[in-house]
């Protein structure tokens, strides 16, 4: 299956058709509809692109729910990482299908399509699944569909998009959400590969698509109306989710988050890996992008700091085709609670102490190998970033070729922790807004002049 290569950090590629906003959906947020009148019973076509959080796929996350007065439904999900179609008439499943492939990458976009065509006549292509473009073979569970099946895929009744009723949510983000009813396409009318690296799956302009009856296409652009259809149909109803949960964070311009895989050894992650939740000490978490040249700078908003909580970076570093990441080497942080700076566990400085609510600015210049912070927008220790003015050095032991993450940590003490980061895309209300000097992200205080947001258009660029 090719991988989307420019979605990932490094990329170089810049797709020519944009993605401007996605959904971010966390906890029990979703969308529902009832359509006026019945769509087609056997042929469509559902396509989504999706980051989601595979760390709390575990009971599964529904991705289209629709149900009929007779307990008739069709069902979309993850569950414990692989992808599951399900028709349940009542009594009993019509059909069962689900991958033998897992989605594990909580970091990256991926585009998804089912094709729907129970009138064909090779079993296997009633209903086909497309992953970046490519067709995927269901897995063992494969449960045959009866040629002509009469399913409730578009039906006037609820319908569900990021939940089942009653059911686990979906949590992660979703982009491009494009319903078709009575005509099956195949994913090449929602993605194509691009030409000069064939290997590169990107989205294509849907709006001249026959959409049908009860089809939709949601994209996410109106934060005031995150459920509209901008095909022009019935708009989604939304529930608990606000105007902070649309995102600039899409298939074309991947934002960095906390990463979902690297195993926490206390709390957890939320809120499409931004929102980070401790217990109590020796936590810590990284952003899913690393960096190795540039400068970069993110903002993270303590909501509960408990006893010990330190913001900065730490070193990856590859030895041949391993990657393998250092915790206790290799890493600088300001600890607000005290005003401390450590670097590589050691006491190096003192800075002011912050308090509950208070924003920290982080800014990494690799090109002169310092690091900066600031607190509410007033940069410490008298700094000034642009200038390459009193930044605190970055540990120089490094082994092999080194990568840095934006990081936060908790090492010490019993108390909770509620830190939220923004890496241009809040979960938290902005009261100003400033983006970086590209024009990407969205943050509380200024960005300095020559610091970007942490994305794969400002990697591009400038990521080295």
């Amino acid at each position: 299956m090719p991988i989307n290569s420019f979605l990932y950090p490094g990329a170089k590629f810049l797709p020519a058709y944009e993605v401007a906003n996605s959904c971010r959906f966390s906890g029990d947020a979703y969308l529902t509809k009832t359509p006026g009148s019945a769509g087609s019973t056997t042929t469509g076509t559902l396509s989504w692109w999706m980051k989601y959080d595979v760390a709390t796929d575990s009971g599964g996350q529904y991705i289209y729910f629709t149900k009929d007065g007779s307990n008739n439904q069709c069902i979309i999900r993850f569950h414990n990482k692989a992808l599951k179609f399900d028709h349940w008439n009542g009594s009993g499943y019509d059909f069962q299908k689900a991958t033998s492939m897992l989605f594990r990458d909580p970091s990256a976009w991926m585009h998804v399509c089912i094709k729907i065509d129970t009138t064909n006549a090779t079993a296997s292509n009633r209903i086909k699944l497309f992953v970046n473009g490519t067709n995927v073979t269901w897995g063992a569970t494969d449960g045959t569909v009866a040629e002509d099946f009469a399913g409730k895929f578009f039906v006037d009744a609820a319908s569900n998009i990021a939940s089942a009723e009653g059911g686990a949510v979906y949590k992660g983000y979703l982009a491009e959400f494009v319903g078709i009813d009575g005509t099956a396409y195949d994913a090449d009318s929602f993605g194509e590969f691009d030409s000069d690296s064939p290997t590169i799956w990107k989205p294509k302009d849907v709006s001249g698509l026959t959409f049908g009856t009860n089809g939709f296409y949601l994209d996410f652009e109106d934060s005031s109306n995150l459920g509209n259809d901008a095909n022009g149909g019935t708009d989604w109803s939304e529930t608990n989710l606000a105007a902070t949960d649309s995102s600039t964070d899409s298939p074309t311009n991947n934002f960095a988050t906390w990463n979902g895989v690297k195993p926490l050894t206390r709390g957890a992650l939320s809120e499409g890996n931004l929102l980070f939740t401790g217990v109590s000490g020796n936590e810590a978490t990284y952003s899913s992008i690393g960096v190795s040249a540039g400068k970069w700078y993110f903002e993270v908003k303590g909501t509960t700091n408990g006893d010990r909580m330190s913001v900065g970076v730490a070193q990856k570093f590859i030895q041949g085709d391993q990657h393998q990441q250092t915790t206790t080497t290799n890493g600088v942080g300001y600890d607000g609670v005290t005003g401390s700076v450590y670097v590589n566990n050691s006491d190096d400085a003192t800075y002011s102490t912050t308090s509950n609510d208070d924003i920290i600015g982080c800014a990494l210049d690799l090109t002169n190998r310092k690091i900066y912070w600031s607190v509410n927008g007033t940069w410490q220790n008298s700094a000034d970033p642009a200038a390459n003015s009193n930044g605190h050095a970055l540990p120089t032991n490094l082994t092999g070729e080194d990568f840095w993450f934006f990081a936060i940590s908790d090492t010490y003490g019993s108390g909770a922790v509620v830190w939220s980061a923004n890496f241009g895309n809040p979960t938290f209300s902005i009261s100003s807004g400033n983006a970086d000097g590209n024009g990407y992200g969205n943050f509380e205080y200024s960005v300095p002049s020559g610091y970007y947001a942490l994305c794969t258009k400002n990697l591009a660029e400038f990521g080295g």
